[in-house]
């Protein structure tokens, strides 16, 4: 089913967690693995990361099961130490997370331009459902 998709879509999170631990969790690829899925039958079992403008990222996304997997990646556009990281997927949309440090817990703001295979709803949900994992994990390590 294609839709079009043309409005951006944000999801939130306030982490308790000072900026600097959440920019590194964020970036760091032995973290990312840890976090970077949806549901728990899902995992990343493979990322790399050169964050810096014009530097690739990519992670492996796979169910536990190995039943599918999919590489999720791109190449960074802007990045502004513990405040700002924009990219532009693989397929050419784009993305930009907003980290903002409110005195020892950490607002992070992700906006992305949806794809038009699937329903913006569900995008959401997901990459709310990744930033809600993402959360639990740094503040739990």
């Amino acid at each position: 089913m294609e839709t079009e998709n043309t409005t951006a879509i944000t999801v939130k999170s306030i982490i308790d967690a000072p900026v600097i631990k959440v920019w590194q969790y964020w970036n760091e690829p032995a973290h990312i693995q840890n976090w970077c899925h949806a549901s728990d039958d899902w995992h990343a079992p493979y990322a790399e990361n050169d964050l810096r403008e014009n530097g690739q990222f990519k992670t492996t996304m796979a169910a536990k099961d190995g039943s599918f997997s999919f590489d999720f990646g791109g190449v960074y556009t802007k990045v502004e130490d513990f405040k700002r990281i924009e990219y532009t997927l693989g397929d050419g949309r784009k993305v930009q997370i907003e980290f903002t440090d409110t005195g020892g817990k950490t607002a992070i703001a992700e906006t992305f331009e949806p794809e038009s295979q699937n329903p913006a709803e569900m995008q959401r949900a997901g990459w709310q459902a990744i930033l809600d994992n993402f959360k639990k994990y740094t503040e739990t390590n």
